[in-house]
């Protein structure tokens, strides 16, 4: 009975999935696997050769692929009465031990249809309509202002927001004006009409309410080179964006919110790679990001609360992009950007650095649905 709904329901996904996790297991070697995909036509007969295939490796292959089913794709797990033989752990224990992933975990079709009703409309169509803004300051006029290690964010965030399905326009040592420009550009992507969602990702120094420019003068400047973020609030919303009208914006910014100038982690040869991404100390006022509620479907996280810094290392890049990735590489097939976005901040609890402090903060928060990447639908 267990067999022949497991041939029946399984999914094409789910079948490449518990490949992938056999083969990491040791339970499968490479020509076992491409010999289930490619001697088998049909969905059904993958499956049929999947579970035949691990009943002949024994009781503990067997009790594998059912601790992997659980995860992939419980509502089936749940249907066939399985059980791994294993104790359940709890969630943060379960999150301990299985580590966090380096690339992306994919969705099963199953868990898609059961949160079609609470969700933010997610279509096949518009996955693949998706597409981001990524800007990256890493070089400054001013050299002593240049990004070490942000080279390394870009290009993880890049891979990530591709392996989502996301078209990446990506940008790199820009004015505040030509961010401005960028985002305006970006209001007009011809992709939006069809897309289901959209994401800004904006990496530099920063102050409160303000991401620097490249030509960012330390000293102090009558016009000075920033990017104010309400305007991509402005930018997006639905007065300027119709095209996004009811849709989520998801924003991630990574650049500091104060501080003094020329703060680092520490100064000892233990940890010379760190530094923060403040550039300059300068008088804030406390309503430059004071927030209105006229614009709806944003979420956006900071890289760290009002007035302190944010810190980033200059071979791996920044710790909350660095987070970033580890959380929806290894959760996004499960969890909605809220939840993201929570254990993307929990990560912070455990600070890899003892004597300093950086914590994320979810800001602006008017999404009125729950947000589900859904990747590898």
């Amino acid at each position: 009975m267990v067999r022949k709904t497991f041939v029946k329901k399984a999914s094409k996904e789910l079948i490449k999935q518990l490949l992938d996790d056999l083969l990491e297991d040791g339970v499968l070697n490479d020509g076992q696997k491409d010999s289930i995909l490619e001697e088998n036509s049909s969905t059904a007969d993958r499956a049929r050769s999947l579970i035949d295939n691990v009943k002949k490796k024994g009781d503990e292959a067997s009790r594998n692929i059912i601790a992997h089913l659980q995860s992939r794709d419980p509502s089936l797990y749940s249907e066939l009465g399985l059980s791994s033989g294993r104790p359940t752990p709890p969630a943060a224990e379960q999150q301990m031990k299985q580590g966090y992933s380096t690339s992306l975990i994919h969705t099963s079709e199953a868990f898609w249809r059961e949160k079609l009703n609470d969700i933010y409309p997610v279509a096949k169509n518009s996955i693949s309509n998706r597409v981001a803004l990524l800007i990256t300051n890493i070089k400054f006029t001013n050299e002593k202002l240049n990004r070490n290690g942000a080279e390394k964010d870009e290009e993880n965030t890049e891979k990530l927001l591709t392996s989502l399905g996301y078209e990446v326009v990506k940008h790199t040592n820009l004015t505040g004006k030509a961010i401005d420009d960028a985002v305006i550009e970006f209001s007009k992507h011809p992709k939006l009409k069809e897309t289901d969602s959209v994401l800004l990702v904006i990496m530099s120094h920063g102050k409160l309410g303000a991401v620097l420019g490249v030509d960012w003068k330390m000293d102090g400047d009558e016009r000075p080179d920033e990017f104010p973020i309400n305007n991509i609030y402005k930018h997006l919303g639905p007065h300027k964006c119709p095209a996004l009208l009811n849709k989520p914006k998801i924003i991630i910014i990574q650049a500091c919110r104060g501080g003094e100038e020329g703060s680092v982690l520490v100064r000892d040869a233990a940890n010379p790679n760190v530094v923060c991404d403040h550039a300059g100390e300068e008088n804030i006022e406390d309503d430059n990001l004071r927030f209105v509620n006229k614009e709806k479907d944003f979420i956006s996280l900071l890289s760290c609360t009002p007035d302190t810094v944010s810190y980033r290392h200059r071979d791996h890049g920044s710790f909350l992009m660095q987070y970033v990735a580890e959380v929806l590489n290894t959760f996004a097939h499960k969890d909605d950007i809220e939840e993201l976005f929570r254990k993307v901040m929990q990560r912070f609890e455990d600070f890899p650095i003892p004597t300093k402090r950086q914590m994320p903060t979810k800001d602006r928060c008017t999404l009125t649905k729950r947000f589900y990447f859904f990747p590898g639908l």
